[in-house]
């Protein structure tokens, strides 16, 4: 590659951030024409050709891009002191080539509408509207806990292995899609992460390739989340770049699965950030209400902290910290603690609809 191509492709990077910053005003503009317009087409492609291959391939493309980046690194580094100036173009063009790329193939989804405004819903909720709905969902939790047949107090462990649960979590989503067109999934591409160990050292669940289109979801997690992090998934392939959305979608399409063991981990997700919420800001109702919970339930909520403590490390801490700016770079003014605006979702769509 030419210096001047180079030099281009640097500048380059400079004009996309500022023409996001413009595209943030637009968001009416990106949901029309990009996320409902050119990106289904984009997804529904990349899942398509890589959707039917048993492996994860965007895994395989990660593996291959950090090789070649650490190989350059290596043969360039001393450059660093005999030309800076070259050294810095070369990251700055590759950069902007890949934010250019991610962008394209993804990214603006950050940028579109609001999800509250796309489903007519409030933004806002009152703490009274907040313990409505977790009480229903603890009596529903609940319910559902005894009808599959377990004693209050012993923990459910999803009887189906991932490639079942893979396959399960698209009927929520075919359910889903009556009432929501926007949520129709179709084809599938979803995928054991081969870097599960590293994602989980790195406190994620799972994550979406914009390369492949491909849905990668941590294999190591043995609990109810594994159906709904699918789900999670599914959500950003669907164009909701947005975790909090994702999140929310999840929920949905967990709690609307016909498959009683995937809506049983739908509800006992969204109960547990409803319950998470009580707590800040009503401790002493939290207190109350967390008493209503079958024991069953609070079991697998703590193997799934307990799940999370054993890989704890220092290397988390800075992942997260890249993660939240990377979130607020991208339209998420909050960050990691955008995820509550889960619940004012589920709070206003449960005024509306039935959960």
């Amino acid at each position: 590659m030419r210096h001047k191509t180079k030099l281009i492709l640097a500048l380059l990077l400079v004009v996309q951030i500022f023409g996001l910053r413009i595209l943030r005003g637009y968001p009416q503009f990106v949901e029309t024409y990009y996320s409902l317009g050119i990106f289904p087409f984009i997804s529904k492609l990349s899942r398509y050709a890589f959707g039917w291959i048993p492996f994860s391939v965007g895994d395989i493309i990660y593996l291959g891009l950090i090789s070649l980046a650490l190989r350059w690194l290596y043969n360039n580094v001393k450059r660093l002191k005999t030309n800076p100036v070259l050294f810095f173009l070369d990251i700055s063009a590759t950069l902007s080539l890949a934010y250019l790329m991610f962008n394209l193939l993804w990214g603006i989804n950050y940028y579109r509408m609001p999800l509250h405004e796309t489903l007519a819903l409030e933004k806002s909720y009152t703490t009274e509207q907040l313990l409505t709905l977790t009480n229903d969902l603890i009596d529903k939790s609940n319910r559902i806990h005894r009808e599959l047949g377990y004693a209050d107090s012993v923990k459910i462990d999803i009887p189906y292995s991932n490639k079942e649960i893979f396959k399960r979590s698209t009927d929520g989503y075919e359910v889903l899609s009556e009432k929501f067109p926007a949520f129709s999934y179709s084809p599938k591409s979803l995928k054991n992460s081969g870097l599960s160990l590293g994602l989980t050292y790195m406190g994620y669940s799972g994550y979406y390739n914009p390369l492949t289109g491909e849905a990668q979801v941590n294999n190591l997690i043995k609990s109810y989340k594994f159906a709904v992090v699918s789900c999670h998934e599914q959500a950003h392939q669907l164009g909701y770049a947005a975790e909090n959305e994702a999140n929310f979608i999840a929920a949905l399409a967990t709690i609307h699965n016909p498959d009683d063991y995937i809506k049983y981990s739908g509800y006992i997700f969204l109960l547990r950030y409803c319950i998470n919420e009580v707590a800040r800001r009503d401790m002493e109702a939290y207190h109350e209400i967390v008493t209503r919970v079958n024991p069953g339930i609070l079991e697998s909520y703590k193997e799934m902290r307990e799940f999370w403590q054993r890989y704890n490390n220092p290397f988390e801490d800075l992942s997260k910290i890249f993660w939240d700016n990377f979130l607020k770079a991208n339209n998420q003014s909050k960050g990691i603690m955008s995820y509550s605006y889960m619940v004012a979702l589920a709070v206003n769509y449960s005024e509306k609809n039935e959960l």
